[in-house]
């Protein structure tokens, strides 16, 4: 167990994101659940992601579905995440599908490399993005049908601050979240500007969200937020051309955003 959460934390720390995994102003435990957390969702991604080709990425990705359908079935797991997030599925009783729906949202993008409209896109952005704000409200003894919404809405608007951040990126292994009839009008850069646009005003429910809740939660949900603004700013501060340029939040921005997290 120790060794699987070192595994975690790892995983945690050693990859860019826009906002704070786990804030060490959250109490230890929960900050440990949020850690098992991710490093599900990078493994799951880098089995998609990081492997050599489609059909490597599409038997990587049913195995890894057939391991968690064993896990939470009860089987005994293996993989360093699974043997972590064990405690943490048994302490909030956490169920399969919002694991499951993570991993079917990487096969997606196995198999999908664009989308026409916004409808198409927030289906995907349900699986992809939604579940893990479901997970986090839970460890922290939320689950009632308005946060749940509220939580929906900002994951989603984190996802499309990272799509449009991404662009040039994505476009490497031939995939695009930029909607199609977007750039049909307003070519590229407007399509990221609309993503943009779209990721804040998603983001603004979690203001709402925010004030139900107060403590670790509060902070927590603050920083996902915050971390989601702060690289629509950087994408808006080079003129939405990240299909020239990939943006980033620096440490001193994440340290600002802490601190201002920390007294609202």
């Amino acid at each position: 167990m120790i060794e699987a959460d070192a595994y975690c934390r790892e995983l945690a720390t050693k990859h860019y994101e826009n906002f704070s995994v786990a804030s060490r102003l959250v109490p230890a435990s929960q900050r440990s659940d949020l850690m098992r957390v991710y490093a599900f969702c990078r493994t799951t991604d880098d089995f998609g992601d990081e492997s050599p080709s489609r059909e490597i990425a599409l038997g990587r990705l049913n195995r890894w579905r057939g391991e968690v359908e064993a896990f939470f079935s009860g089987a005994q797991p293996e993989h360093p995440v699974l043997l972590a997030l064990r405690e943490t599925v048994r302490k909030h009783d956490l169920d399969a599908e919002p694991f499951l729906d993570l991993i079917a949202a990487n096969v997606q993008d196995q198999m999908v490399t664009s989308y026409a409209a916004w409808p198409e896109l927030q289906a995907y952005c349900m699986l992809s993005a939604a579940p893990v704000g479901r997970v986090v409200l839970k460890i922290f003894g939320m689950d009632d049908t308005v946060s749940r919404k509220l939580s929906d809405d900002v994951c989603i608007g984190l996802q499309l601050a990272n799509h449009a951040q991404d662009v040039s990126r994505d476009a490497k292994i031939g995939r695009s979240y930029l909607l199609q009839e977007d750039i049909n009008i307003s070519g590229t850069r407007g399509a990221v500007r609309a993503l943009v646009e779209r990721a804040r005003s998603l983001l603004a429910s979690g203001e709402t969200l925010e004030g139900t809740t107060r403590g670790a939660l509060r902070l927590q949900l603050s920083l996902y937020r915050l971390g989601g603004l702060a690289i629509c700013r950087e994408i808006e501060r080079i003129d939405f051309r990240t299909d020239v340029t990939r943006p980033s939040v620096s440490k001193a921005t994440k340290v600002a955003l802490l601190i201002r997290a920390a007294i609202c």
